[in-house]
Protein backbone atom coordinates (compact mmCIF):
# COMPACT_ATOMS: atom_id res chain seq x y z
CA UNK A 1 0.00 0.00 0.00
CA UNK A 2 1.60 3.24 -1.18
CA UNK A 3 0.03 5.28 1.63
CA UNK A 4 1.16 6.32 5.09
CA UNK A 5 -1.19 7.00 8.01
CA UNK A 6 -0.59 9.88 10.42
CA UNK A 7 -2.66 9.93 13.61
CA UNK A 8 -3.08 13.37 15.16
CA UNK A 9 -3.12 16.80 13.52
CA UNK A 10 -1.15 18.70 16.10
CA UNK A 11 2.19 20.28 15.28
CA UNK A 12 4.02 16.94 15.02
CA UNK A 13 1.32 15.24 12.98
CA UNK A 14 1.00 18.14 10.54
CA UNK A 15 4.77 18.29 10.06
CA UNK A 16 4.87 14.52 9.47
CA UNK A 17 2.00 14.61 6.96
CA UNK A 18 3.42 17.62 5.12
CA UNK A 19 6.89 16.05 4.95
CA UNK A 20 5.55 12.74 3.62
CA UNK A 21 3.47 14.54 0.99
CA UNK A 22 6.59 16.33 -0.30
CA UNK A 23 7.82 12.96 -1.51
CA UNK A 24 4.62 12.44 -3.53
CA UNK A 25 3.36 9.82 -1.07
CA UNK A 26 -0.33 9.83 -0.17
CA UNK A 27 -1.17 10.45 3.48
CA UNK A 28 -4.28 9.76 5.51
CA UNK A 29 -4.20 12.26 8.36
CA UNK A 30 -6.59 11.16 11.11
CA UNK A 31 -7.80 13.78 13.59
CA UNK A 32 -10.52 13.32 16.21
CA UNK A 33 -11.51 17.02 16.21
CA UNK A 34 -14.17 18.34 15.79
CA UNK A 35 -16.00 15.13 16.71
CA UNK A 36 -14.10 14.90 19.98
CA UNK A 37 -11.93 17.41 21.84
CA UNK A 38 -9.76 17.41 24.93
CA UNK A 39 -10.41 20.04 27.62
CA UNK A 40 -7.31 21.90 26.36
CA UNK A 41 -8.56 22.42 22.81
CA UNK A 42 -10.72 25.41 21.94
CA UNK A 43 -10.87 25.44 18.11
CA UNK A 44 -11.36 22.96 15.29
CA UNK A 45 -8.13 23.96 13.55
CA UNK A 46 -4.99 21.84 13.24
CA UNK A 47 -1.72 22.58 15.09
CA UNK A 48 -3.55 24.43 17.84
CA UNK A 49 -1.30 26.19 20.36
CA UNK A 50 -3.05 25.39 23.63
CA UNK A 51 -0.73 27.22 26.02
CA UNK A 52 1.74 30.00 25.26
CA UNK A 53 1.94 31.63 21.84
CA UNK A 54 5.72 31.88 22.17
CA UNK A 55 7.97 29.52 20.22
CA UNK A 56 10.92 30.64 22.37
CA UNK A 57 14.18 32.32 21.41
CA UNK A 58 15.07 33.09 17.82
CA UNK A 59 18.85 33.53 18.22
CA UNK A 60 20.74 30.74 16.50
CA UNK A 61 23.22 30.64 19.40
CA UNK A 62 20.37 29.61 21.74
CA UNK A 63 19.09 26.03 22.01
CA UNK A 64 15.58 27.00 20.86
CA UNK A 65 16.94 29.15 18.02
CA UNK A 66 19.27 26.43 16.76
CA UNK A 67 16.43 23.91 16.84
CA UNK A 68 14.30 26.18 14.66
CA UNK A 69 17.15 26.91 12.23
CA UNK A 70 17.71 23.18 11.77
CA UNK A 71 13.97 22.73 11.20
CA UNK A 72 14.13 25.37 8.46
CA UNK A 73 16.84 23.29 6.77
CA UNK A 74 14.43 20.34 6.88
CA UNK A 75 11.53 22.30 5.36
CA UNK A 76 9.33 22.96 8.39
CA UNK A 77 5.68 23.86 7.76
CA UNK A 78 5.34 25.25 11.28
CA UNK A 79 8.10 27.77 10.70
CA UNK A 80 6.46 28.84 7.43
CA UNK A 81 3.32 29.47 9.47
CA UNK A 82 5.29 31.32 12.14
CA UNK A 83 6.74 33.73 9.58
CA UNK A 84 3.30 34.84 8.39
CA UNK A 85 1.78 34.99 11.89
CA UNK A 86 4.60 36.41 14.02
CA UNK A 87 4.00 39.21 16.50
CA UNK A 88 6.47 41.46 18.30
CA UNK A 89 8.13 39.63 21.19
CA UNK A 90 11.68 40.96 21.51
CA UNK A 91 14.20 38.20 20.93
CA UNK A 92 11.56 35.46 20.93
CA UNK A 93 9.48 34.13 18.06
CA UNK A 94 5.85 34.61 19.06
CA UNK A 95 2.80 34.17 16.86
CA UNK A 96 -0.85 35.04 16.54
CA UNK A 97 -2.11 31.59 17.41
CA UNK A 98 -5.22 31.73 15.20
CA UNK A 99 -3.32 32.90 12.10
CA UNK A 100 -0.63 30.28 12.84
CA UNK A 101 -3.10 27.40 13.08
CA UNK A 102 -5.18 28.60 10.10
CA UNK A 103 -2.10 28.73 7.86
CA UNK A 104 -1.21 25.13 8.75
CA UNK A 105 -4.82 23.93 8.47
CA UNK A 106 -5.23 25.52 5.04
CA UNK A 107 -1.89 24.10 3.85
CA UNK A 108 -2.88 20.59 4.90
CA UNK A 109 -6.41 20.76 3.45
CA UNK A 110 -5.26 21.99 0.04
CA UNK A 111 -2.44 19.44 -0.27
CA UNK A 112 -3.44 16.97 -2.98
CA UNK A 113 -1.52 14.15 -1.33
CA UNK A 114 -3.21 14.50 2.08
CA UNK A 115 -6.68 13.17 2.91
CA UNK A 116 -8.08 14.16 6.30
CA UNK A 117 -10.32 11.74 8.22
CA UNK A 118 -12.17 13.04 11.28
CA UNK A 119 -12.50 10.08 13.63
CA UNK A 120 -11.16 8.68 16.89
CA UNK A 121 -8.52 5.95 16.64
CA UNK A 122 -8.74 3.36 19.40
CA UNK A 123 -6.11 0.85 18.24
CA UNK A 124 -2.69 1.05 16.61
CA UNK A 125 -2.69 -0.09 12.97
CA UNK A 126 -0.60 -3.25 12.77
CA UNK A 127 0.24 -3.46 9.06
CA UNK A 128 0.15 0.07 7.60
CA UNK A 129 3.13 2.37 8.02
CA UNK A 130 1.90 4.81 10.64
CA UNK A 131 3.11 7.90 12.47
CA UNK A 132 1.47 8.25 15.90
CA UNK A 133 1.45 11.90 16.96
CA UNK A 134 -1.55 12.14 19.27
CA UNK A 135 0.05 14.43 21.83
CA UNK A 136 0.14 14.71 25.62
CA UNK A 137 -3.63 14.32 25.93
CA UNK A 138 -3.93 11.13 23.84
CA UNK A 139 -7.44 9.70 23.93
CA UNK A 140 -7.87 7.15 26.73
CA UNK A 141 -8.77 4.20 24.49
CA UNK A 142 -5.74 4.62 22.23
CA UNK A 143 -3.48 5.28 25.22
CA UNK A 144 -4.62 2.04 26.80
CA UNK A 145 -4.07 0.17 23.52
CA UNK A 146 -0.53 1.57 23.25
CA UNK A 147 0.12 0.57 26.85
CA UNK A 148 -1.12 -2.98 26.25
CA UNK A 149 0.69 -3.35 22.95
CA UNK A 150 4.03 -2.01 24.10
CA UNK A 151 4.11 -3.34 27.71
CA UNK A 152 2.22 -2.36 30.82
CA UNK A 153 4.98 -0.22 32.36
CA UNK A 154 5.87 1.68 29.20
CA UNK A 155 3.35 4.52 29.22
CA UNK A 156 3.10 7.41 31.65
CA UNK A 157 0.02 9.55 32.13
CA UNK A 158 1.67 12.30 34.15
CA UNK A 159 4.86 14.26 33.81
CA UNK A 160 6.58 14.54 37.19
CA UNK A 161 10.02 15.75 36.23
CA UNK A 162 12.69 17.05 38.59
CA UNK A 163 14.99 19.90 37.46
CA UNK A 164 18.08 19.02 35.44
CA UNK A 165 21.42 20.86 35.61
CA UNK A 166 24.67 20.49 33.70
CA UNK A 167 27.51 18.68 35.39
CA UNK A 168 30.00 21.42 34.48
CA UNK A 169 27.96 24.03 36.36
CA UNK A 170 28.06 22.12 39.68
CA UNK A 171 30.59 23.46 42.19
CA UNK A 172 32.60 20.40 43.20
CA UNK A 173 34.50 22.34 45.83
CA UNK A 174 31.29 21.83 47.83
CA UNK A 175 29.55 18.89 46.13
CA UNK A 176 31.04 15.39 46.04
CA UNK A 177 30.46 12.02 44.42
CA UNK A 178 29.45 9.18 46.74
CA UNK A 179 26.90 6.44 47.27
CA UNK A 180 25.32 5.91 50.66
CA UNK A 181 27.53 4.01 53.15
CA UNK A 182 30.40 3.89 50.61
CA UNK A 183 32.63 6.47 52.29
CA UNK A 184 35.77 5.62 50.38
CA UNK A 185 34.10 5.38 46.97
CA UNK A 186 35.24 8.43 45.07
CA UNK A 187 33.22 7.54 41.99
CA UNK A 188 29.86 7.01 43.64
CA UNK A 189 26.58 7.00 41.77
CA UNK A 190 25.33 10.34 43.12
CA UNK A 191 26.49 13.92 43.33
CA UNK A 192 25.87 15.06 46.91
CA UNK A 193 25.30 18.67 47.97
CA UNK A 194 25.71 18.82 51.78
CA UNK A 195 23.99 21.38 54.00
CA UNK A 196 24.69 22.44 57.55
CA UNK A 197 21.79 23.33 59.87
CA UNK A 198 21.81 27.03 59.01
CA UNK A 199 21.96 26.43 55.25
CA UNK A 200 19.13 23.91 55.49
CA UNK A 201 16.84 26.22 57.46
CA UNK A 202 17.38 29.09 55.00
CA UNK A 203 16.64 26.78 52.09
CA UNK A 204 13.60 25.26 53.82
CA UNK A 205 12.00 28.64 54.55
CA UNK A 206 12.47 29.85 50.99
CA UNK A 207 11.08 26.58 49.62
CA UNK A 208 7.85 26.60 51.61
CA UNK A 209 7.21 30.26 50.80
CA UNK A 210 8.00 30.10 47.08
CA UNK A 211 5.31 30.75 44.46
CA UNK A 212 3.68 27.81 42.71
CA UNK A 213 2.59 27.73 39.09
CA UNK A 214 -1.11 27.86 38.27
CA UNK A 215 -2.60 24.46 37.51
CA UNK A 216 -5.34 24.39 34.87
CA UNK A 217 -8.15 21.88 35.15
CA UNK A 218 -6.64 19.78 32.37
CA UNK A 219 -3.10 19.53 33.70
CA UNK A 220 -3.42 18.65 37.37
CA UNK A 221 -0.99 16.04 38.62
CA UNK A 222 -2.39 13.57 41.11
CA UNK A 223 0.14 10.80 41.59
CA UNK A 224 3.25 12.33 43.14
CA UNK A 225 3.87 14.94 45.82
CA UNK A 226 5.79 18.12 44.97
CA UNK A 227 8.83 18.67 47.19
CA UNK A 228 7.44 22.02 48.39
CA UNK A 229 4.18 20.36 49.49
CA UNK A 230 6.09 17.65 51.38
CA UNK A 231 8.21 20.36 53.04
CA UNK A 232 5.12 22.09 54.41
CA UNK A 233 4.38 19.05 56.60
CA UNK A 234 7.15 20.11 58.96
CA UNK A 235 10.68 21.42 59.07
CA UNK A 236 12.21 17.93 59.17
CA UNK A 237 9.85 16.33 56.61
CA UNK A 238 12.26 16.58 53.66
CA UNK A 239 15.32 16.04 55.88
CA UNK A 240 13.90 12.58 56.58
CA UNK A 241 12.80 12.25 52.96
CA UNK A 242 14.69 13.22 49.78
CA UNK A 243 17.31 15.22 51.73
CA UNK A 244 18.16 12.54 54.29
CA UNK A 245 21.90 12.53 55.04
CA UNK A 246 22.06 8.95 56.31
CA UNK A 247 25.05 6.94 55.05
CA UNK A 248 26.95 9.95 53.72
CA UNK A 249 30.02 11.80 54.96
CA UNK A 250 31.08 15.26 53.82
CA UNK A 251 34.78 14.96 52.85
CA UNK A 252 35.33 18.60 53.85
CA UNK A 253 34.30 17.98 57.48
CA UNK A 254 34.60 14.22 57.89
CA UNK A 255 31.08 14.21 59.40
CA UNK A 256 27.56 13.49 58.33
CA UNK A 257 25.84 16.66 57.02
CA UNK A 258 22.61 18.03 58.48
CA UNK A 259 20.91 17.41 55.12
CA UNK A 260 22.01 16.35 51.62
CA UNK A 261 20.54 17.09 48.23
CA UNK A 262 21.44 14.31 45.80
CA UNK A 263 21.74 14.50 42.03
CA UNK A 264 21.62 11.47 39.75
CA UNK A 265 23.03 11.04 36.25
CA UNK A 266 20.35 11.84 33.66
CA UNK A 267 22.02 10.65 30.46
CA UNK A 268 24.57 8.02 29.49
CA UNK A 269 27.35 10.54 28.87
CA UNK A 270 26.95 12.04 32.35
CA UNK A 271 26.70 15.64 31.13
CA UNK A 272 23.32 16.14 32.85
CA UNK A 273 22.16 15.45 36.41
CA UNK A 274 18.65 15.61 37.86
CA UNK A 275 17.89 16.72 41.43
CA UNK A 276 16.56 13.57 43.08
CA UNK A 277 13.10 13.81 44.64
CA UNK A 278 12.58 17.41 43.54
CA UNK A 279 9.40 17.03 41.52
CA UNK A 280 7.89 20.47 41.85
CA UNK A 281 5.11 22.77 40.79
CA UNK A 282 7.02 25.97 41.56
CA UNK A 283 7.27 28.70 38.92
CA UNK A 284 10.44 28.37 36.85
CA UNK A 285 11.91 31.62 38.22
CA UNK A 286 11.27 30.43 41.76
CA UNK A 287 12.99 27.12 41.04
CA UNK A 288 16.09 28.97 39.84
CA UNK A 289 16.06 31.25 42.90
CA UNK A 290 15.36 28.63 45.58
CA UNK A 291 17.34 25.69 44.22
CA UNK A 292 20.39 27.92 43.69
CA UNK A 293 20.52 28.19 47.49
CA UNK A 294 21.67 24.56 47.60
CA UNK A 295 25.44 24.44 48.29
CA UNK A 296 27.18 23.50 45.05
CA UNK A 297 24.30 24.67 42.87
CA UNK A 298 24.73 28.42 43.35
CA UNK A 299 25.68 28.82 39.69
CA UNK A 300 23.87 25.79 38.34
CA UNK A 301 22.82 25.94 34.70
CA UNK A 302 19.28 24.57 34.50
CA UNK A 303 18.63 22.64 31.29
CA UNK A 304 15.09 21.75 32.33
CA UNK A 305 12.95 22.96 35.20
CA UNK A 306 10.69 20.67 37.16
CA UNK A 307 7.16 20.19 35.87
CA UNK A 308 4.05 18.38 37.02
CA UNK A 309 1.14 18.06 34.62
CA UNK A 310 -1.00 15.70 32.57
CA UNK A 311 1.26 14.38 29.85
CA UNK A 312 0.93 11.01 28.18
CA UNK A 313 4.28 9.76 26.89
CA UNK A 314 5.93 6.45 26.15
CA UNK A 315 9.14 5.11 27.65
CA UNK A 316 11.03 5.93 24.46
CA UNK A 317 14.51 4.70 25.51
CA UNK A 318 13.01 1.26 25.98
CA UNK A 319 10.61 1.24 23.03
CA UNK A 320 12.00 3.26 20.11
CA UNK A 321 14.73 2.76 17.54
CA UNK A 322 16.92 5.79 16.69
CA UNK A 323 14.70 6.51 13.66
CA UNK A 324 11.65 6.86 15.99
CA UNK A 325 10.16 3.54 14.88
CA UNK A 326 8.85 1.07 17.41
CA UNK A 327 11.27 -1.77 18.16
CA UNK A 328 8.38 -4.19 18.35
CA UNK A 329 6.92 -3.08 15.02
CA UNK A 330 9.09 -0.91 12.72
CA UNK A 331 5.99 0.06 10.71
CA UNK A 332 4.91 2.28 13.61
CA UNK A 333 6.66 5.61 14.26
CA UNK A 334 6.09 7.95 17.20
CA UNK A 335 6.41 11.72 17.16
CA UNK A 336 5.56 14.76 19.26
CA UNK A 337 5.10 14.86 23.00
CA UNK A 338 3.86 11.28 23.04
CA UNK A 339 7.40 10.27 22.01
CA UNK A 340 8.92 12.09 24.98
CA UNK A 341 10.02 15.43 23.56
CA UNK A 342 8.89 18.55 25.41
CA UNK A 343 7.81 21.74 23.67
CA UNK A 344 6.04 23.03 20.56
CA UNK A 345 9.03 23.14 18.23
CA UNK A 346 10.58 19.98 19.63
CA UNK A 347 7.32 18.17 18.83
CA UNK A 348 7.25 19.64 15.33
CA UNK A 349 10.89 18.68 14.71
CA UNK A 350 10.24 15.07 15.69
CA UNK A 351 7.28 15.08 13.30
CA UNK A 352 9.52 16.08 10.41
CA UNK A 353 12.05 13.33 11.15
CA UNK A 354 9.37 10.67 11.70
CA UNK A 355 7.82 11.65 8.36
CA UNK A 356 11.13 11.36 6.53
CA UNK A 357 11.79 7.97 8.11
CA UNK A 358 8.30 6.66 7.40
CA UNK A 359 8.92 7.42 3.72
CA UNK A 360 12.36 5.83 3.81
CA UNK A 361 10.90 2.74 5.48
CA UNK A 362 8.24 2.52 2.76
CA UNK A 363 10.94 2.82 0.10
CA UNK A 364 13.32 0.35 1.76
CA UNK A 365 15.98 3.03 2.27
CA UNK A 366 18.27 3.61 5.23
CA UNK A 367 16.70 5.82 7.93
CA UNK A 368 17.76 9.37 8.67
CA UNK A 369 19.51 9.53 12.04
CA UNK A 370 20.83 13.04 12.55
CA UNK A 371 24.23 13.41 14.28
CA UNK A 372 24.07 13.95 18.02
CA UNK A 373 25.99 17.23 17.69
CA UNK A 374 22.96 18.75 15.95
CA UNK A 375 20.15 19.94 18.21
CA UNK A 376 17.47 17.74 16.66
CA UNK A 377 19.85 14.79 16.56
CA UNK A 378 20.83 15.28 20.21
CA UNK A 379 17.20 15.55 21.28
CA UNK A 380 16.10 12.41 19.48
CA UNK A 381 19.24 10.59 20.59
CA UNK A 382 18.33 11.46 24.18
CA UNK A 383 14.79 10.13 24.02
CA UNK A 384 15.99 6.93 22.32
CA UNK A 385 19.09 6.50 24.52
CA UNK A 386 18.90 3.17 26.34
CA UNK A 387 21.28 4.60 28.96
CA UNK A 388 18.62 7.03 30.20
CA UNK A 389 16.93 5.81 33.39
CA UNK A 390 13.70 7.06 34.96
CA UNK A 391 12.86 8.69 31.63
CA UNK A 392 11.07 12.05 31.61
CA UNK A 393 10.36 14.28 28.59
CA UNK A 394 13.13 16.56 27.35
CA UNK A 395 13.27 19.82 25.43
CA UNK A 396 16.05 21.37 23.38
CA UNK A 397 19.10 22.40 25.39
CA UNK A 398 22.85 22.51 24.89
CA UNK A 399 23.44 20.10 27.77
CA UNK A 400 22.42 17.11 25.62
CA UNK A 401 24.92 17.96 22.86
CA UNK A 402 28.44 16.45 23.07
CA UNK A 403 31.03 19.06 24.14
CA UNK A 404 33.48 20.70 21.78
CA UNK A 405 36.96 19.20 21.51
CA UNK A 406 38.41 22.47 22.78
CA UNK A 407 36.35 23.68 25.73
CA UNK A 408 35.27 27.33 25.59
CA UNK A 409 34.69 28.85 29.02
CA UNK A 410 32.49 31.74 27.93
CA UNK A 411 28.97 30.30 27.68
CA UNK A 412 27.78 32.59 24.89
CA UNK A 413 30.83 31.85 22.75
CA UNK A 414 30.54 28.13 23.53
CA UNK A 415 26.90 28.01 22.44
CA UNK A 416 27.73 29.86 19.23
CA UNK A 417 30.47 27.35 18.45
CA UNK A 418 28.10 24.45 19.11
CA UNK A 419 25.52 26.03 16.79
CA UNK A 420 28.12 26.63 14.09
CA UNK A 421 29.23 22.99 14.26
CA UNK A 422 25.67 21.84 13.68
CA UNK A 423 24.88 24.19 10.83
CA UNK A 424 28.13 23.39 9.02
CA UNK A 425 26.99 19.77 8.96
CA UNK A 426 23.64 20.74 7.43
CA UNK A 427 25.43 22.82 4.81
CA UNK A 428 28.08 20.26 3.91
CA UNK A 429 26.63 16.85 4.68
CA UNK A 430 22.83 16.83 4.72
CA UNK A 431 21.53 15.79 1.34
CA UNK A 432 17.84 15.12 0.87
CA UNK A 433 16.59 17.10 -2.11
CA UNK A 434 13.06 15.75 -1.90
CA UNK A 435 12.68 17.16 1.60
CA UNK A 436 14.25 20.59 1.07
Amino acid sequence: MNKIIVIGAGLAGCEAANTIAKYGIDVELIEMKPNKKTPAHKTDMFAELVCSNSLKANRVDSAAGLLKEEMRRLGSLCLEAAEVSKVEAGGALAVDRDIFSKYITDSILKNEHITVSHKTVEELPQEAITVVATGPLTDDALAQNIKNYCETDSLSFYDAAAPIVTKESIDFSKAFFASRYAYEEENGDYVNCPMNKEEYEIFYNELINAQSAICHDFDVYEGCMPVEVLAKRGIDSIRFGPLKPVGLKDPRTGHRPWAVVQLRKENASGSLFNIVGFQTNLKFGEQKRVFSLIPGLENAEFMRYGVMHRNTFINSPKLLNPDLSLKKNPNIFFAGQLSGVEGYMESAASGIVSGINAVRHLSGEQPLVLPNFTMIGALLNFICDSGVTDFQPMGANFGIIPPLENHIRDKKERYKALADRSLVWYEECYKDENCN
